[in-house]
């Protein structure tokens, strides 16, 4: 990546967007954008005789079109997707047994953590949360039962980055490890987990792939024949399985993704750099700053940058709820990676299920707060921080 205004995609990716999957010819209609699949069954020439479809949570034709769109984003060979991200999540766990071991970056998606915290520890499984921002770091956390090591970069919310390539091989050191990477704040057009040794890529579909705020949804991508058959098992046998409108609506939306992100990581680097420059911001986190620890990292590691930006207003909560009840242009919701931009309070929403102590380890403070830059004229984002900053923080 050559810099953070200018960067070389992924190869034919605006092409793989528009076209991988929605061959023409695999309808007698000839329709030129897939139709929605929804039956829920399909006839069979005799028993156990049929055109590859049977029953739709076992498989839909609409289902199918998406799933190989996305593979081919992601550089993968096997795409699996599923009624939500924590539905992906649930499916990519149900690999593990009673006894296993999770290794897991500490900064992750409330969901996630809870899931891993309040769930997944009923059924047996352990899961350790370890910063992984220092590679060195996961070698000694992980054990003998060890079989899952879940990343997340950027992290949620805090903007920290880690170095999949490096995790990558200290895990596959261990036989039986397979690393999952969500990729959910990048997407597959800034960032190709699969590419730097991740084996599976996670994504949840709902933000940016969509980018239209409508549909919950997610997807776990990858490039290994044994894991896409485990999956493809457990995504029949448990049943997160989207409705085939979704997958319409989703295949829609990903036709846009590469113009979406170019216009996000525009409009968030200017929003970053206003806010750095701010008196009444602390500090910003995001990695197309120099400024950001990780920076170099950043650029080794991603294409780009999506539209997400973490930053501390100054003084403490009810400076943040100040800020966010003066927004006009931002809308204070939860969530992220729509075309409209969001602005939310991670303590307070999003990593609420996080004991307090925890989050404010992991620097998920009172002051702290999300955006998610959507894709409206820059300066009326920029204007609408500046305005908001001035109310919540007068003496600024």
């Amino acid at each position: 990546m050559s810099s953070g205004d200018e960067f070389k995609p992924f190869p034919h990716f605006a092409t793989n967007a528009l076209h991988a999957g929605q061959d023409f010819t695999q309808w007698k209609s000839h329709a030129v954008v897939p139709p929605i699949s929804l039956s829920t069954t399909f006839a069979q020439e005799e028993p156990g005789v049929h055109t590859g479809y049977e029953y739709s949570r076992s498989g839909n034709p609409t289902r199918d079109v998406l799933e190989k769109c996305i593979a081919a984003l992601e550089n993968g060979k096997h795409c699996m997707v599923f009624s939500s991200g924590l539905g992906a999540t649930t499916a990519i766990t149900h690999m593990l047994k009673a006894g296993d071991h999770i290794v897991a970056m500490n900064d992750l998606y409330g969901g996630t953590n809870r899931y891993f915290r309040k769930v997944a520890s009923k059924f047996g499984l352990e899961t350790s949360f370890v910063d992984l921002t220092n590679p060195a770091n996961l070698k000694p956390a992980m054990k003998p039962n060890t079989k899952m090591i879940w990343l997340e970069t950027p992290t949620n919310p805090t903007m920290q980055l880690v170095d999949v390539k490096a995790c990558s091989e200290i895990a596959h050191t261990q036989e039986g490890v397979f690393v999952v990477v969500d990729n959910t704040f990048m997407s597959p057009y800034f960032q190709r987990p699969l590419d730097l040794g991740g084996d599976i890529s996670f994504h949840s579909i709902s933000k940016y792939i969509n980018g239209h705020s409508d549909v919950i949804m997610g997807v776990a991508v990858t490039n290994s024949d044994k894991i896409n058959e485990e999956l493809r098992f457990l995504q029949n046998a448990i049943g997160p399985v989207p409705a085939p409108f979704d997958c319409y609506m989703v295949n829609r939306g990903i036709k846009t993704l590469h113009v979406r992100m170019q216009a996000h990581q525009k409009n968030a680097l200017a929003c970053a750099r206003f806010l750095e420059s701010s008196p009444a911001v602390e500090k910003v986190l995001h990695p197309g700053l120099p400024s950001h620890p990780q920076y170099e990292l950043g650029k080794r590691q991603m294409q780009g940058y999506s539209g997400m930006i973490t930053f501390y207003v100054k003084g403490g909560e009810k400076e943040a709820r100040d800020f966010l009840k003066s927004i006009k242009v931002f809308t204070l919701a939860e969530s992220l990676g729509g075309y409209e931009s969001l602005a939310e309070h991670p303590a307070i929403m999003t990593h609420a299920s996080i004991v307090k102590e925890e989050r404010e380890a992991l620097g998920i403070t009172d002051n702290l707060i999300r955006l998610s830059v959507g894709i409206e004229d820059c300066d009326d984002l920029v204007n609408d921080l500046a305005q908001a900053l001035k109310i919540a923080v007068p003496s600024a």
